[in-house]
C-alpha cells in the first residue's frame, strides 16, 4: 500500500463563513434533484457516444511510460494527444502507438510548492483557422490562461488571454475544456481563501466560460467570466451526450462531489459542503468520503461519466441518465496508485488515464508515472 499525507489535497482550508447543517448522508449518497438545461449534442469526434449503453472498463494497458506528473491531456486532429507535466513545464505529443515526443516547454511557468504549475492543456476545436493551443498554468502573479500556436511538431506564440486568477500553494483548480458550444471552460481553485467562492466578482473558487480570445462568453449570468460559484477545488469537466456539463471537484474534510453544472448556480462552498439544506444552494448529484475520492479529471464516455481519483487510488464509474447520476462503482482501486486524468478516446469505446504519483502525495518519485488505455467492453 502506498502512503499518504493524511490530509492529501483537501487540507489548508476550513469555512470561513457561518456554520450552517451539512446533511450527514449515507456513502455515496445521491444529491437533490434539479433540472438542467440540455445543450446542443457533442459534435462527431469528442469521444462520447449518444446512446446509454452498460459497458464496463477493462484491463489498463500501458501506452507510455516514464512520465513526471503529466496533469493536462488533449486530442489532436490525428488521433495523437498533447500533455503536459506540471512540475517541468514541458509539454509532449503522444501517439496510440506509445511515440512520445517533446514539443516545447511553456513560458512564465512557476510552481507553489504545491499543486501549482503547468496544468491544463486544450486544443482548439476550431483546428483548421490557426492550430492553437491553451494551457492553464501558474505564474508569478496568479494563475493565467494562455494560447498558443502548434505548427510542424513545436509549441509557439505564447499568448496571456487572461490572467489575474488568485494562486495559492493549493487549491488552484487547473482544468480547461472546450465545450460542445465552442466555448472555453475553466475550473478555478479558491487558493485557500474560501469566501472568494462566493464573491461574484472573484474569479476564484468558480467555473469560467470564455471566448477563445479570453472575454467573457455572450449570456454569462454575472456580466464577467464566471459560470457558476461556490466552488472549492475543482478539476474535472466533462460533457455528456446530451451537452449537459458535469463537474467534480474536492471537499475539505467531509464531501467530494459530482455536480451537474448550469449557468448562475451556486453549489455551496464554504457554506456546504456536500448536500446541505441552506437556502440558494445547489446540492452535488453525488458525493464521496474525502478518503475514497479526491476527484481530479472526468470523462463522459458510453453512458457513463468517468471520475479520476487521486487519495482514493481508484477509477469511478458513475452511469448517467439525464440529469440523475446511477449507483458509482470502483476500479483498480489501489492498483495503480494516483489517478489525475481520463480522456475518452475519440471514435473509440475507449478511455486514456494518467498517474501521478511523483506528486507531493506520490511515493513514486520523477518518472514513475504511466498513460494507460482501457478498452470499454
Amino acid at each position: 500500500m502506498r502512503k499518504r499525507s493524511p490530509f492529501d489535497t483537501h487540507r489548508l482550508s476550513l469555512p470561513s463563513l457561518g456554520a450552517s447543517a451539512l446533511a450527514a448522508g449515507l456513502l455515496l449518497a445521491a444529491g437533490t434533484a434539479r433540472p438542467a438545461t440540455a445543450g446542443p449534442v457533442h459534435p462527431a469526434g469528442t469521444g462520447s457516444p449518444a446512446a446509454v449503453t452498460d459497458s464496463a472498463p477493462g484491463k489498463p494497458v500501458t501506452v507510455s511510460e516514464g512520465w513526471s506528473i503529466p496533469w493536462g491531456l488533449s486530442w489532436l486532429p490525428d488521433g495523437s494527444a498533447l500533455l503536459t507535466e506540471r512540475d517541468t513545464f514541458k509539454v509532449f505529443a503522444l501517439t496510440q502507438d506509445g511515440k512520445k515526443k517533446q514539443v516545447g516547454k511553456v513560458p512564465e511557468v512557476v510552481t507553489t510548492g504545491g499543486e501549482g504549475g503547468l496544468l491544463s492543456i486544450a486544443v482548439s476545436p476550431k483546428w483548421e483557422s490557426g492550430h492553437q493551443v491553451f494551457v492553464m498554468h501558474t505564474a508569478k502573479e496568479g494563475n493565467r490562461i494562455a494560447r498558443l500556436t502548434y505548427q510542424d511538431g513545436k509549441l509557439s506564440g505564447y499568448t496571456v488571454l487572461v490572467k489575474g486568477i488568485k494562486k495559492n500553494k493549493y487549491h488552484n483548480g487547473g482544468r480547461i475544456k472546450f465545450g460542445p458550444d465552442g466555448l472555453l471552460y475553466a475550473t478555478t481553485g479558491e487558493a485557500q481563501t474560501p469566501d472568494l467562492a462566493q464573491d461574484k466578482k472573484s474569479l476564484n473558487g468558480k467555473i469560467l466560460r470564455m471566448t477563445p480570445d479570453g472575454k467573457p462568453a455572450p449570456g454569462n449570468p454575472f456580466g464577467n467570466l464566471v459560470y457558476s460559484m461556490g466552488h472549492r477545488n475543482p478539476q474535472g469537466l466533462t460533457w455528456d451526450a446530451q451537452g449537459r456539463l458535469w463537474e467534480a471537484e474536492f471537499g475539505n474534510a467531509k464531501y467530494d462531489e459530482l455536480n451537474l453544472i448550469e449557468s448562475g448556480k451556486n453549489y455551496g462552498w464554504p457554506v456546504c459542503e456536500g448536500n446541505c439544506s441552506e437556502s440558494g444552494m445547489t446540492n452535488p448529484k453525488r458525493q464521496w468520503p474525502v478518503k475514497d475520492a479526491s476527484p481530479s479529471a472526468v470523462a463522459y464516455a458510453d453512458g457513463a461519466i468517468y471520475m479520476a481519483a487521486l487519495r482514493g487510488q481508484r477509477l469511478w464509474r458513475i452511469p448517467v441518465d439525464g440529469t440523475n447520476a446511477g449507483t458509482p462503482k470502483a476500479y483498480y482501486t489501489k492498483d495503480y496508485g494516483r489517478l489525475r486524468t481520463v480522456e475518452a478516446v475519440p471514435g473509440k469505446k475507449a478511455l486514456w488515464l494518467t498517474t501521478t504519483n511523483g506528486d507531493n502525495n506520490g511515493d513514486g518519485g520523477a518518472g514513475s508515472d504511466k498513460v494507460f488505455r482501457i478498452d470499454l467492453k
